[in-house]
């Protein structure tokens, strides 16, 4: 038996950046020159993802799963569910406009 998850999130999910700079970073005494020059990437990639102006591709997602040993399905979903978070509510009014379909 499954209950669906009707209700949804009253406030937007919390970026990896967000985790990336508040845990992360100070959990490993790292700083945006240190996790830069450990996965490989610029300081401005880094720098753009902290502050929540990138978002975590599949290759940083990998990257910083194989830093941190935890895995790439965990950075890619936490972006994911801010995408979506995101999406919903700038297109609200169009999807509430859609009909859903019943099957036959």
């Amino acid at each position: 038996m499954s209950i669906p998850n009707t209700g949804g999130m009253k406030r937007r999910p919390t970026h990896p950046g967000e985790m990336l700079r508040e845990d992360f970073l100070v959990d490993y005494d790292l700083t945006v020159t240190g996790l830069a020059e450990a996965i490989g990437v610029s300081r401005q990639s880094v720098n753009e993802l902290l502050r929540e102006r990138r978002a975590i591709s599949p290759e940083m997602a990998l990257r910083l799963a194989r830093l941190f040993g935890n895995s790439p399905e965990f950075w890619l979903n936490s972006q994911r569910a801010v995408d979506l978070w995101d999406a919903a509510r700038e297109i609200k009014k169009d999807v509430a406009r859609i009909r859903p379909l019943n099957a036959a």
